[in-house]
């Protein structure tokens, strides 16, 4: 590698590992030997060398739902970039001397920690997380703005949750009811705080919001309940599933939309474009909420930068078909 490109093995090394001290020049030489060659960094190999676990283990409750998989996704895509390697420990249950037992395991395993604390077991191993060890959480939206020792990460869910309100009111529903997923930390979510803050802002009347879980037979249940009270014309749902059973279940009832009901979703995942009606929601990119999170425990584990707490991009409001104004 370094007689292709005619420096030393010092300097293939200085750019292979980003080090500023290498000319412009000079590393575009390199980098396209690397190129020619094939070369592919061994993560093992470099972390023999540099006596530090170059792996991340990444603690969380769900892999499954979308905000949890597409943030898995990020933080994958951005440790793979830096020749990291990725280990998930799942959170089985909320139970405190088990979520304690896992935290252990992956510190056992070496290497920097991420946690996904959108649930009790994701907050409870946050909070176990030894003070020595690198860790990021990703975070549910803070009530107030967490201290600079915090190295945290998440989206503005609140933000989001008002945009999507003042849209249904802005077609103008007296009111918007809702269908809550649950709050990691509080009895109160920020989601149903933004919420809450566009009904206020408008002096619409609050509706007391509907407790749902995260998945579609969820808001099915809750979507019958609301279907049976005429006076119901908007739904905010806490995330796309909850409004996939929304939706069906006014289906059931007759109930059409947006004719009598707008229905309005959060996360964009990928199915909401593709129901019937197509979804009005909130995207929100968690695939960059998870490279953030890598990012941030990059710059902890490698150059030990001391890092601060901060929201992860503009949630964009996407007006599709369920969305429309009440009945005459």
């Amino acid at each position: 590698m370094a007689s292709a490109a005619g420096v030393s093995y010092q300097t293939v090394s200085r750019v292979i590992n980003n080090h500023p001290s290498v000319k412009p020049s000079t590393r575009e030489r390199v980098l396209a030997a690397i190129e020619e060659l094939g070369f592919r960094r061994s993560a093992t190999a470099l972390a023999l060398a540099s006596g530090r676990a170059r792996s991340v283990t990444v603690l969380t409750a769900n892999t499954t739902h979308y905000g949890y998989a597409a943030t898995l996704q990020g933080i994958e895509e951005a440790a793979r970039a830096s020749s990291y390697a990725v280990g998930i420990g799942v959170l089985e249950t909320a139970d405190e001397a088990a979520v304690r037992a896992e935290v252990q395991r992956a510190a056992d395993a070496g290497g920097g920690l991420i946690v996904m604390a959108y649930d009790t077991a994701g907050v409870r191993a946050l909070a176990a997380i030894p003070e020595e060890l690198p860790v990021v959480g990703v975070v549910e939206t803070p009530a107030s703005p967490p201290g600079e020792h915090r190295p945290w990460v998440w989206t503005d869910d609140r933000e989001a949750a008002r945009a999507a309100t003042r849209h249904l009111l802005s077609l103008g529903h007296e009111t918007v009811h809702y269908v809550a997923i649950p709050s990691s930390t509080r009895r109160t979510g920020q989601r149903t705080a933004g919420w809450r803050d566009a009904l206020r802002e408008a002096g619409a009347a609050e509706p007391r919001p509907v407790a749902g879980s995260w998945d579609p037979a969820s808001g099915y249940r809750a979507g019958q309940k609301l279907a049976r009270d005429p006076s119901v014309t908007a739904i905010l749902c806490g995330n796309d599933d909850l409004a996939l059973g929304v939706i069906r279940a006014l289906h059931e009832a007759g109930r059409a939309i947006p004719g009598e009901v707008s229905v309005a979703g959060f996360d964009d995942a990928p199915h909401s474009a593709y129901l019937t009606p197509s979804l009005t929601t909130v995207r929100l990119d968690f695939t960059g909420l998870g490279r953030a999170a890598f990012g941030l425990l990059y710059g902890l584990v490698e150059q030990a930068e001391p890092v601060a707490p901060h929201p992860v991009s503009v949630p964009e409001l996407i007006v599709r078909e369920s969305s429309g104004p009440p009945p005459r």
